[in-house]
C-alpha cells in the first residue's frame, strides 16, 4: 500500500511538472536576432517561431483566448522571481528597490509611456489593470448613472463586455438594451444602423466591442463614436481582442474609454490589462478601488489603477512583452496576422461544406475566423483537428469553430488544417 501511495504521489508530481519541461531557462532567449534586417519572409517568421517554447509537432490556434508567452518574456519573469526571492533580505523596501518587491502601488510611468505610444494616448490617460473585465468595471461603476438612464450593448458581447452594464440595470434601475448585430457582418453601415436604432434622448452609454470576440468582426468604431459624440453619449470600447491584433489609435477612434487584455494578442503574461479614459472626461469617473492615490487628479490613470499588492513578476513580463512587440515592429507584426487570417479565409471559401460566420469583408476581419463544417459540431471539429494533425483551435457554442492565427503560426500549419477540413465533406 505504501509503495502504491508513493507511486501515485510521484506520478502526480511528475504530471504537474510536465507543462514546464519544454522551457529551458539556460537558453539565450535574446530578442537581438529579431532586429536583423537581413531576414525577411519565411526565414524571419521561422526565427520568430523559435522565440516560443511551444512543443514541436503541435499547433496552437487559440490566441483569441490566451496567447502563448514568448521565451524572452518568461525568462525575464523567472529571473526577477528567483533574484528577488533569493535576495529578499538585501532589499530596502522604503529607501531602495521597494517597487521590485510587489506591484499595485506604483505608477509604472515608463511602461505606461510605452503603451501610450502603441495606442496613441498620454500615459496619464492610461491605467495598468489586470484585464479587460476590470477595465470595463472601473468605467461602468465609475460613471454616475441614474435610474432610467439607458445603456446600449450588442447581442454579441463577451461576458467581460456586458456584465457591469447588466449589473447597473439591476442595481440602479438603468435600462439595458442590446443592438442586434448582423451575422455575418459584411456591411459597416448595417452595424451602425442597428446600434443607433436603439438610441434615444435617454441613452447615456454605448458600450460595444472593437472586435467581436466570437466572430472576429472588426467594428466601425470610429463612425459609431463620432455619431455618439454628436448626441452626447459616452462611448466605451471593449478592445480585449485588439491591442497587438489590429491598429489601435484611441484618438483617431474618438472613444471616451477603451479597455483591453494584452495576454491575448500582445502575448503578455496573464494579468496584463490596459484601460484608457480620455483626459477630457476622466474627471467624471469615480475611483472604484481606493488606495493611497484614489483622489490623485494630477495622474488620473494612476488613480484608476489602485488595486493593492500584486505580482511584480507579472509587471516585469508585461514590460518585456511590450519590448518584444516593439522589436518586431507594429507594421510587421500586425501585417503578418492579417496575412495569415486572409490566407485561412481564402482557403475556407473554396471548401463547399464550410460556412464562414465571420466577416469576409477584409476591411472588417483580421486574425480570427469563425466557421462551421456541415455535419459536425464545433467540439467534434476541434477534436478531429487535434486527433489527426495536433491542431488546436477552439469551438464556440455548439456548432462553430473559432480559428485564431498569430505570428508564431505558418501557412503550412493552415494548409494542414484546410486539408483535414476538405476530407470531412
Amino acid at each position: 500500500m505504501t509503495s502504491r501511495r508513493n507511486f501515485l504521489k510521484n506520478s502526480s508530481l511528475a504530471s504537474m511538472a510536465l507543462p514546464f519541461i519544454k522551457f529551458d531557462p539556460q537558453k539565450n532567449w535574446s530578442i537581438e536576432p529579431l532586429k536583423n534586417e537581413r531576414f525577411e519572409g519565411d526565414s524571419y517568421w521561422n526565427m520568430v517561431r523559435k522565440q516560443f517554447p511551444l512543443k514541436e509537432g503541435q499547433t496552437y490556434f487559440n490566441n483569441g483566448t490566451m496567447g502563448p508567452t514568448p521565451g524572452y518574456v518568461l525568462d525575464k519573469m523567472m529571473h526577477h522571481m528567483m533574484y528577488y526571492n533569493t535576495e529578499a533580505a538585501t532589499i530596502d523596501y522604503k529607501n531602495g528597490s521597494g517597487p521590485e518587491l510587489l506591484s499595485g502601488y506604483f505608477p509604472y510611468e515608463e511602461l505606461r509611456k510605452k503603451l501610450g505610444t502603441i495606442v496613441n494616448a498620454d500615459f496619464k490617460e492610461l491605467s495598468i489593470t489586470q484585464n479587460a473585465t476590470i477595465g470595463m468595471n472601473f468605467v461602468g461603476n465609475g460613471l454616475d448613472l441614474k435610474e432610467g438612464d439607458e445603456i446600449i450593448n450588442t447581442n454579441q458581447e463577451h461576458g467581460g463586455g456586458f456584465g457591469v452594464w447588466q449589473l447597473l440595470a439591476k442595481r440602479k434601475g438603468c435600462i439595458y438594451k442590446q443592438a442586434i448585430m448582423p451575422e455575418p457582418a459584411n456591411d459597416p453601415q448595417q452595424i451602425i444602423d442597428a446600434i443607433f436604432k436603439e438610441a434615444n434622448s435617454k441613452t447615456k452609454v454605448i458600450a460595444v466591442p472593437h472586435i467581436i470576440s466570437g466572430y472576429g468582426t472588426l467594428m466601425p468604431v470610429k463612425e459609431i463614436c463620432a455619431e455618439a459624440r454628436k448626441r452626447g453619449i459616452f462611448t466605451v470600447l471593449d478592445g480585449a481582442q485588439c491591442v497587438g491584433h489590429v491598429k489601435v489609435d484611441v484618438k483617431e477612434i474618438g472613444c471616451d474609454a477603451y479597455y483591453s487584455s494584452l495576454h491575448k494578442w500582445l502575448l503578455a503574461p496573464p494579468g496584463s490589462g490596459l484601460l484608457y479614459v480620455n483626459k477630457q472626461v476622466v474627471g467624471s469617473i469615480w475611483s472604484t478601488l481606493a488606495s493611497y492615490n484614489w483622489d490623485n487628479h494630477d495622474d488620473h490613470g494612476f488613480r484608476l489603477m489602485q488595486n493593492g499588492t500584486g505580482s511584480p513578476y507579472q509587471i516585469t513580463g508585461y514590460d518585456a512583452a511590450v519590448d518584444f512587440y516593439n522589436t518586431i515592429g507594429e507594421n510587421r507584426w500586425l501585417g503578418r496576422i492579417k496575412e495569415l487570417g486572409m490566407y485561412l479565409r481564402n482557403g475556407l471559401k473554396d471548401i463547399p461544406h464550410v460556412t464562414i460566420h465571420s466577416s469576409i469583408n477584409e476591411n472588417m476581419a483580421a486574425g480570427i475566423t469563425t466557421y462551421s463544417v456541415k455535419g459536425l459540431s464545433g467540439p467534434e471539429l476541434q477534436k478531429t483537428l487535434w486527433e489527426r494533425e495536433r491542431l488546436q483551435p477552439r469551438s464556440i457554442g455548439g456548432e462553430l469553430l473559432r480559428h485564431s492565427v498569430h505570428i508564431y503560426n505558418s501557412k503550412e500549419e493552415i494548409d494542414r488544417a484546410l486539408k483535414v477540413i476538405e476530407t470531412l465533406g
